[in-house]
């Protein structure tokens, strides 16, 4: 009978566990997901920066990506196509610094994306060049592309772009709805303490666009302004003659703290007309004559109506969530998916 050297053994257990084992390994760990094992990996440092490297690599695919958004470039004049999800992050970037908390971020993405969408839902007849369904200015949505932030913020435009790119993603789809349908998501600057009654400022009244008390605002570099026109320009600008008649006090007040009507030279004028006419900040104003000139100081920056951007950013500081703060600013609306509206948007081109 044959007796097996025990060397012999040995030596084919040893071959067995050097070829074999390894290839079931390979076997068992082929579905695994590898982005996972690297978190362990010396190479890719922590785990967390492992994950941050995998989030941004696996982004889930949305209906945003898939809608094309036109884009007028008035300056170059062109028109740009973008996928919206790029389109909100150039509107971002555009809008509202990047500087602040990711939770105001997130609250302006909501309004850039339910305007956009409103928008195409019930086009203005305002001219644009034939393709194009949108402006880059304030007209719309001041909008600046991917090269056009990297020259603006140099140094450091990666972490800005990736913060406002998260701000984009983790509100994917959703935008701003009353009774079911987009809002007018309407925003400014800065608040003098209170935003405005839409039909203080516009002709129309919008049950969620009513006056709030924004307190935030005070910190802004905006908050308060002033400057400094001739007697005659002023004059001219507003059509009146004050050697006929003088500056009165405002005859009326709006909700919001701004001035509804006032009577300069012998004429009666909204606080709307003198801050358009002047080139103002706010409608929230107050005239001097001084020698030749008139100073014109005023408090806050912008129309008023909706949401505060510095007020978004006050309220992300303290804590509170972009649903917080869009239900603030706009009065009982709700937050829901786009992804109907853009079907309907998808579908009329």
């Amino acid at each position: 009978m044959f007796k097996p050297n025990l060397f012999l053994l040995l030596g084919g257990t040893l071959f067995i566990v050097i070829l074999i084992i390894p290839t079931i390994l390979v076997v068992l760990f082929s579905g695994v997901n590898t982005k996972e094992l690297l978190a362990e990996d010396s190479r890719f440092g922590s785990i967390e920066t492992a994950k941050s490297v995998s989030d941004e690599t696996s982004v889930k695919p949305s209906i945003d990506s898939s809608v094309e958004v036109t884009v007028y470039r008035s300056g170059k004049k062109i028109i740009e196509k973008s996928p919206l999800d790029q389109y909100l992050i150039g509107v971002i970037a555009g809008e509202m610094p990047a500087e602040f908390e990711p939770e105001a971020l997130k609250a302006q993405v909501l309004t850039a994306r339910t305007y956009y969408i409103k928008r195409m839902l019930n086009p203005n007849k305002e001219k644009l060049p034939q393709g194009a369904q949108v402006i880059d200015t304030v007209d719309n949505q001041v909008f600046i592309n991917k090269e056009e932030r990297k020259e603006k913020w140099g140094s450091d435009y990666q972490w800005k772009e990736n913060k406002i790119f998260k701000a984009v993603k983790e509100t994917d789809g959703q935008i701003i709805t009353y009774n079911d349908s987009p809002i007018e998501a309407t925003f400014f600057s800065t608040s003098n303490g209170y935003t405005e009654n839409a039909e203080d400022y516009w002709n129309n009244s919008l049950p969620y666009l009513k006056s709030v008390k924004s307190s935030w605002d005070t910190i802004s570099p905006s908050y308060m302004n002033e400057k400094t026109m001739p007697v005659e320009e002023f004059e001219k600008r507003l059509g009146v003659n004050l050697k006929k008649s003088s500056i009165s006090d405002p005859i009326a007040w709006t909700e919001g703290k701004r001035v509804k009507k006032i009577e300069i030279g012998g004429k009666v004028l909204t606080g709307k007309e003198v801050r358009e006419r002047l080139n103002l900040k706010s409608s929230d104003f107050n005239l001097s004559i001084k020698g030749k000139n008139i100073v014109i100081k005023t408090k806050g920056s912008g129309h008023g109506v909706g949401l505060s951007q510095y007020g978004a950013n006050g309220m992300a500081n303290e804590g509170k969530k972009y649903e917080e703060i869009i239900k603030y600013y706009y009065q009982n609306v709700e937050i829901a998916s786009g992804d109907e509206f853009l079907n309907k948007v998808m579908a009329k081109r």
